[in-house]
């Protein structure tokens, strides 16, 4: 029957590992004989490969012959199936000899050969191609088959190259440390610096607080009053008052005309970890081992808020002048931006794994970083919008964080590492590691607080081996001597 000899005969189902050994056979056989060495160009399989490729994909043709190179391209739409196979096999022998005799012309001659393969009329009135998806052409150059593998013209000289979306980081000169200050005789666990930005105190587990001179670096004042490691310091900006915390669950206010506590604030049940000023209101936020974070009243001493909702001990936190008002970390992994008002979460960040020991919050822009041992992320403000994670990973615990207006963010780790980041890429450019004092440990090669001074020019770092030490960017650095190798994941190209 004439109906059954229109059948297709059963086509065998093939496995991909039987098709890929298949062409790894084939590849074999072609390259085998000479390993290591390019093939030796073959005409016969050049004229075999222009005529099927000018024969079968999509109808291609071509014009004329060395004459397009100055001439126009016209094509007649009108031309019949039999004349356009005729047109096609006679312009495929033009393109034969024109291509395998231009193997010693100049560049515009191989130029002006490429671009005379040319889409039929009918697909340049449509401008689809199979799968029913516009091609994308670019003025002058002819359009191609986005799945054609052209061995004569490069497929990738064609291809619209997609910018990449990820913002290329920006260079930044390495910071080098210029200053080492010996002083305490234990950890140093915090900072801060004065409003005036002329000295800076710290506070150890020696239980004391001492102050220091910016530029010089010498030791100014110690202040004694804490019977346990001082964790937390804040100086204030609308007062002469200094607030200090520590693991003696005391909270004190320090006058700095008089060097003596004024007053305390009692409430926390353990020891305290983390405090801030609010900038505009005249509030001290402390958190602590109790899992609460505390709103004092610094006149009048009152707890105005206990913010709980935390699962284990607060040991970070900062406040903005602007909702939310104050954000929180934890070792319970979450950070909770909370209402000040009515002294409740307003939202509760869960994308961290381990706990978030550090944040840093940018000074200009409304974002800020938050570090833990899996990753540091970065969150946009107000709402708490995820926006990306770090482009590399510090593998340590981070103890502390601090970005300046330049955007270089520093991160420090308990292992003595200190990373420098590009804020607005995520790029680490820069992998120092402190070096231990004479006679420690290794073990004391840890990093328990740092901050920039107020110009951002000078990053201070406190530490396990006792010693305060200063950084600066190199002056003498520049793209050429310290270039940016900087490689996006493979998920961003």
């Amino acid at each position: 029957m004439p109906g059954a000899a229109l059948e297709m005969e059963p086509v065998e189902p093939q496995s991909l590992k039987k098709l890929s050994f298949k062409s790894l056979k084939r590849a074999l056989d072609l390259f085998s004989p000479v390993h290591g060495h390019y093939a030796p160009p073959d005409p016969e399989s050049k004229k075999i490969r222009i005529s099927y490729k000018l024969n079968s994909e999509y109808g291609v043709v071509v014009k004329k012959n060395l004459s397009h190179l100055s001439g126009h391209h016209q094509v007649s739409s009108s031309v019949s199936q039999d004349q356009e196979a005729q047109q096609n096999s006679k312009s495929a022998a033009k393109v034969e000899l024109s291509l395998s005799g231009s193997e010693g012309c100049s560049g515009d001659m191989q130029k002006g050969l490429q671009t005379a393969l040319v889409v039929p009329p009918s697909m340049q009135l449509k401008g689809l191609n199979d799968t029913g998806v516009p091609f994308k052409s670019t003025p002058g150059i002819p359009m191609s088959s986005p799945g054609s593998s052209d061995r004569t013209t490069s497929t990738s000289a064609l291809m619209e190259m997609i910018p990449s979306k990820w913002p290329r980081p920006v260079w930044h000169a390495p910071w080098k440390n210029y200053r080492v200050i010996s002083g305490h005789l234990g950890w140093v666990r915090s900072i801060a610096f004065a409003p005036s930005n002329t000295w800076f105190c710290t506070g150890s587990a020696d239980r004391t607080i001492k102050i220091w001179d910016v530029g010089s670096g010498r030791l100014k004042l110690t202040l004694t009053g804490h019977v346990e490691q001082v964790r937390g310091l804040a100086v204030s900006k609308q007062h002469t008052y200094m607030f200090s915390a520590g693991d003696d669950k005391q909270v004190k206010c320090w006058d700095l005309e008089h060097n003596k506590v004024i007053r305390s604030y009692h409430g926390h049940l353990s020891g305290v970890y983390c405090l801030a000023l609010h900038p505009t209101l005249d509030v001290v936020l402390t958190g602590g081992r109790d899992s609460v974070c505390r709103v004092w009243d610094i006149r009048s001493k009152a707890q105005i808020h206990a913010l709980s909702g935390h699962d284990n001990t607060v040991c970070s936190v900062f406040t903005r002048p602007t909702d939310p008002q104050v954000v929180t970390g934890s070792h319970d992994k979450t950070i909770k931006f909370w209402d000040l008002r009515y002294g409740k979460t307003m939202v509760t960040l869960t994308h961290h794994k381990n706990s978030v020991r550090a944040m840093a919050l940018h000074p200009k822009e409304h974002s800020f970083a938050s570090a833990s041992s899996d990753n540091i992320k970065k969150f946009n403000l107000p709402k708490g919008e995820f926006l990306h994670n770090m482009l590399s990973q510090q593998k340590t615990i981070i103890n502390a964080a601090t970005v300046n207006e330049d955007g270089v963010m520093a991160t420090a780790g308990d292992d003595g590492s200190l990373w420098f980041w590009d804020w607005k890429s995520g790029h680490n450019f820069q992998q120092s590691r402190t070096i231990v004092q004479p006679g420690s440990l290794d073990s004391e090669a840890c990093i328990y607080a740092l901050s920039y001074d107020l110009t951002g020019s000078r990053l201070v770092t406190c530490e396990a081996d006792k010693t305060i030490k200063m950084w600066k960017e190199d002056k003498n650095a520049t793209p050429e001597t310290h270039p940016l190798n900087y490689k996006p994941p493979k998920e961003l190209r």
